[in-house]
């Protein structure tokens, strides 16, 4: 496998160290090949080498624009500009993702990355160095060599570190009372990051639940922990789908939202119940009724059209010999039979509708029922009343 295979191997891998090392190489026997540079600035970037990642990408511009290919020339200032963003040269950013959109309206990430750059220009002053263009279209920088130096050992991993721009000086903390975050978001995800550099990796904790989150780590030169909390949600996510990195300047998560296209309004709403069922809404059910269907020790009583009001339908009869023998007449026994037999929703249906109908109409479908007033349907030839 050649240097540049291996290189895009271990960068699709996240191998960011050895995919440096393989287009170093690369670089060294062709020092003209765009994509070389703007790979190798992907994997600076990913590495938190972001000096070391623009520069490969503003050499990546220069040969891009002495080859005039429009596709070349847009991926180099994609890659210069996301790599300008990291090194907080946020007008620049803009200025080069705006060549960008010139180039090729429909580069999907730009509107992410026009959003990031948006929200860091909001709070600067126009004296902010952030603030200020100092970028051109094609930059001034000297190209490499296209020569292979001789001299160069025969090793090419010992050459890829010999070449190798030097490691960035270790990050100072950021102290805990300026620690700050920034978030997003798209229909799917949450994009939240906590602006803390110098995190210690393997100490920090970010815990994700559906409705909370919880970032704990150690302040460098303190016997105490950062804790941030978010407590609930204005939305719920899904745990399971989120993820989250120490970054050598941030803490980045995507929370993947439990319901997507749902817009945020804030990370928190302290008004929101955390996990709380929405509960059907239910129809109105006259009080005479619902103490009708109540059950009882002496059994449950059934809604009736009688003038006199529900009644106990298993006690219909009993002060009657005729009826108290056979548990009454065939409709009483029938609606019961039938009342009894069925579900919740059923019940639920059989008392609105022949409370409302006046005793007109017996239905066991809800759904038909639950959401209109049932209106009496009386018999050909006869007239319906209300008493």
């Amino acid at each position: 496998m050649d240097q540049a295979a291996r290189g895009a191997t271990a960068l699709a891998a996240g191998k960011y160290e050895e995919a440096i090392e393989a287009y170093t190489s690369a670089i060294s026997t062709n020092a003209n090949a765009v994509d070389y540079y703007i790979k190798r600035s992907t994997a600076y970037q990913r590495s938190s080498k972001h000096p070391q990642a623009l520069a490969d990408a503003e050499i990546a511009v220069v040969l891009a624009h002495k080859r005039a290919k429009r596709e070349l020339i847009k991926d180099a200032q994609l890659r210069r500009g996301i790599a300008l963003f990291h090194n907080e040269r946020y007008k620049d950013a803009e200025f080069v993702l705006d060549i960008v959109k010139r180039l090729d309206e429909k580069e999907k990430t730009l509107t992410i990355w026009n959003m990031k750059v948006a929200k860091k220009l909001e709070g600067l002053t126009d004296d902010d160095e952030k603030a200020q263009l100092t970028a051109k279209e094609v930059p001034d920088v000297e190209l490499p060599s296209a020569e292979v130096k001789k001299e160069a050992k025969a090793d090419s991993k010992a050459d890829a570190k010999a070449d190798a721009p030097p490691a960035p000086a270790p990050v100072a903390p950021t102290p805990a009372n300026k620690i700050k975050h920034d978030w997003y978001q798209n229909n799917d995800n949450v994009y939240f990051s906590l602006l803390a550099k110098g995190v210690p990796k393997d100490k920090a904790s970010v815990d994700i639940d559906k409705d909370s989150m919880t970032i704990s780590f150690p302040i460098q030169g303190s016997t105490s922990d950062f804790n941030y909390s978010i407590d609930p949600f204005f939305a719920e996510v899904d745990p399971t789908a989120s993820t989250w990195t120490v970054k050598s300047t941030k803490i980045e998560v995507v929370l993947k939202k439990a319901q997507p296209g749902v817009k945020w309004h804030a990370l928190e709403d302290s008004q929101r119940k955390p996990s709380t069922p929405k509960v059907e809404d239910k129809p109105e059910v006259p009080t005479e009724v619902l103490a009708a269907t109540s059950i009882t020790a002496k059994g449950p009583v059934y809604p009736t059209s009688s003038r006199k009001g529900p009644q106990n339908w298993d006690t219909f009869g009993n002060d009657d010999p005729d009826l108290a023998e056979g548990d009454g007449d065939e409709t009483t026994r029938f609606f019961k039979t039938l009342y009894k037999g069925a579900g919740p929703d059923q019940q639920r249906a059989m008392m609105k509708s022949y409370q409302e109908s006046g005793g007109t109409v017996l239905s066991t479908d809800w759904s038909n029922v639950g959401g209109r007033t049932v209106v009496p349907e009386p018999p050909d030839g006869m007239e319906a009343k209300k008493y």
